[in-house]
């Protein structure tokens, strides 16, 4: 395993990890490293069922990561209205929506050809 990939697979469950902490929903990993010119190897999807959730969802986000890895996001787009706030830790992007929005955009439909996995929730 590389170490790009270690590094991902860390993020990934820091990621996932500062989601389920404040009750993220319907978290999806797309894999989209067999996608020919994409701009991150996956993109992690999740929702809130408000704006103060959504907020709540980036703000856990960025302890964890920030407390286990030691890292930050390159940049974060979106958090001044909370319906979808974009993360981006380069190789890994994370969209966080209000559900109303995530059904309206259908991220996973348009990136049809990546890889999902649906992480289930334990509450």
């Amino acid at each position: 395993m590389s170490k790009k990939e270690k590094n991902s697979d860390q993020l990934i469950a820091h990621i996932i990890k500062g989601i389920e902490e404040v009750k993220g929903n319907d978290i999806s990993i797309l894999d989209l490293r067999e996608i020919e010119n994409t701009v991150c190897d996956y993109f992690i999807i999740c929702n809130g069922t408000s704006n103060t959730q959504v907020n709540a969802i980036v703000n856990s986000i960025q302890k964890t990561v920030s407390k286990g890895l030691k890292d930050k996001p390159w940049h974060i787009e979106g958090s001044e209205n909370a319906e979808w706030v974009l993360m981006d830790y380069v190789n890994v992007v994370v969209h966080v929506f209000q559900k109303h929005i995530r059904e309206f955009y259908d991220i996973e439909s348009l990136w049809g050809d990546a890889k999902i996995t649906s992480i289930e929730s334990s509450y």
